[in-house]
């Protein structure tokens, strides 16, 4: 079972996602995550994506710390019934927030999706994805992030790090054991800095 680490929802237990075929993020990486986002301020009031959502636990989270919107994407059926399963216990006490849950896979909903401008994207995508998949995932993202947005990636360790997209690059990187986060941003931002 995990849990919302921080926020209005703070303490909030969530279902898991029944078997082995979804890994959660655990608490210790989630905490040194948001700790990291918060301090950049991109928390409060965000429009956030959560694709390969599992669970719905890194989307719900931030919806904990102020996210305004919050989109979980999970193709697996057991786990998006999870992701509304938690998107129920934390709309008491995110009542400002709007959370969807869309049953899809990444590629098909982003490929289809009406067009939004995110402030947060959240990529924790199944350790057996190819690289080369992964990346070409991401290539619809560099035109809709809003201005300063962040995707953060979360990988397996001992995973080489992805040639990025065009139009997307990383700026930062951290290791917590056995996971890896990289947090990327648009090249039109990098410039504008």
């Amino acid at each position: 079972m995990t849990r919302i680490i921080a926020g209005r929802a703070g303490g909030q237990r969530l279902h898991s996602v029944p078997g082995s075929a979804t890994r959660p993020t655990t608490d210790r990486v989630k905490e040194s995550l948001f700790a990291r986002l918060d301090a950049w301020g991109m928390c409060d009031g965000a429009r956030v994506l959560d694709l390969f959502a599992g669970s719905g636990a890194l989307g719900l989270e931030a919806a904990s710390r102020g996210a305004s919107t919050v989109t979980l994407v999970e193709r697996a059926g057991a786990a998006a019934k999870v992701c509304r399963a938690n998107a129920e216990i934390l709309r008491a006490a995110c009542p400002d927030t709007k959370i969807t849950t869309v049953q899809s896979a990444v590629a098909g909903y982003l490929g289809r999706a009406p067009f939004h401008r995110w402030d947060l994207v959240l990529v924790d995508p199944p350790y057996p994805l190819e690289n080369d998949e992964l990346a070409s995932t991401l290539v619809p993202l560099a035109d809709r992030l809003g201005p300063g947005g962040v995707v953060v990636v979360e990988r397996s360790a001992r995973t080489e790090e992805p040639a990025w997209p065009a139009g997307l690059r990383r700026f930062e990187a951290s290791d917590h054991g056995e996971t890896r986060i990289w947090y990327l941003e648009a090249e039109h931002d990098a410039a504008a800095s």
